[in-house]
């Protein structure tokens, strides 16, 4: 596809993935209105946690909205904008199993009204980002026809937007994609496995490993799961599910280890108690969208936190 003043729309836009697919299509020429979560200060400064000046400088609109609220389908159905990419959730899993309802209706009203927000608008294509979370734990590779077992609050939350997005599409024609990123790491993530490990490694505090560490996670770079986005919004809007996944699951054990000797870090490592509803294996059958774009993963697990532990170290405050 040609990105060049193309118009485009990106919800989460400040989010962990959702700035790194907004600077990529910034880069590519494309005209984006980015959607992010309307604070006093972010309106008044223009100034975000993951979206750079530069970045901000070249969006063709920001808007600021509270997605889940009454006036996000107006103000959504106002864009102009011809590929919508809906990224935006409340994405912390441990949030669900304290705040429950508050993910729960977050995440589905988000959804239901950049769902309406489309079939008033009318965009080209709406690609839905859904999570690997929806299956919960499968003994081998997952493939997108597999059945979804969600094992917490947030992941039953994120099949209902998935299968919302599908009804979408087959009671009202919506143009759409679904889309199923499995574990994506990198620069900006501050709150999972892998940010936590390398932040503890830096400053040689012990690595917790919940459970017995034989759990394992399809870790995808982000530049790697960006350009599946990108590649998946050139093909037809059919209502499909696409996983986003390498192949290859790695244990959290072994992850912690491979931390530990990049860093060069005399952390100790240690073991607390297990999550509830923490999966058991993750790993990406990612078939279909190979077949369907010629998609490949461009980084091992040793280059992803290689370049992931360079931003860590410059931004440990974060973390």
């Amino acid at each position: 596809m040609e990105w060049s003043n193309h118009p485009v729309l990106v919800t989460g836009a400040d989010g962990f993935v959702g700035s790194h697919l907004t600077e990529a299509l910034v880069d590519r020429g494309a005209r984006v209105t980015a959607v992010v979560r309307r604070t006093s200060r972010s309106q008044v400064t223009a100034r975000f946690r993951n979206l750079s000046e530069r970045t901000v400088a070249g969006l063709g609109a920001l808007l600021h909205v509270d997605l889940a609220g009454p006036d996000a389908v107006p103000a959504l159905t106002a864009c102009d904008a011809r590929t919508w990419f809906h990224l935006a959730a409340d994405a912390y899993v441990p949030a669900s199993l304290t705040q429950p309802a508050t993910v729960v209706q977050t995440n589905i009203a988000s959804t239901l009204n950049v769902l309406e927000a489309a079939r008033a608008a009318g965009p080209r294509h709406l690609l839905v980002t859904s999570s690997s979370e929806v299956y919960g734990t499968h003994p081998g590779p997952i493939a997108e026809g597999d059945p979804l077992e969600p094992a917490t609050p947030y992941a039953a939350s994120k099949v209902a937007c998935d299968r919302l997005a599908r009804s979408y599409h087959d009671a009202f024609g919506l143009p759409l994609t679904i889309v199923r990123p499995f574990n994506c790491y990198g620069p900006r993530h501050v709150y999972d496995v892998v940010p936590l490990f390398l932040a503890r490694a830096l400053r040689g505090r012990p690595l917790v490993v919940n459970g017995d560490g034989a759990q394992t996670r399809d870790l995808t770079y982000v530049a790697d799961t960006v350009e599946a986005f990108l590649r998946l919004a050139e093909l037809p809007p059919e209502g499909k599910p696409y996983n986003i996944g390498t192949g290859v699951d790695h244990s959290v054990a072994d992850l912690a280890r491979q931390v530990l000797a990049l860093t060069g870090s005399a952390s100790p490592l240690r073991h607390g108690p297990a999550r509830p509803g923490e999966v058991r294996k993750l790993q990406a059958d990612a078939t279909a969208l190979r077949k369907a774009t010629g998609w490949e993963p461009r980084h091992s697990l040793a280059e992803g936190l290689r370049l992931n532990l360079e931003w860590t170290r410059d931004n440990l405050e974060w973390l």
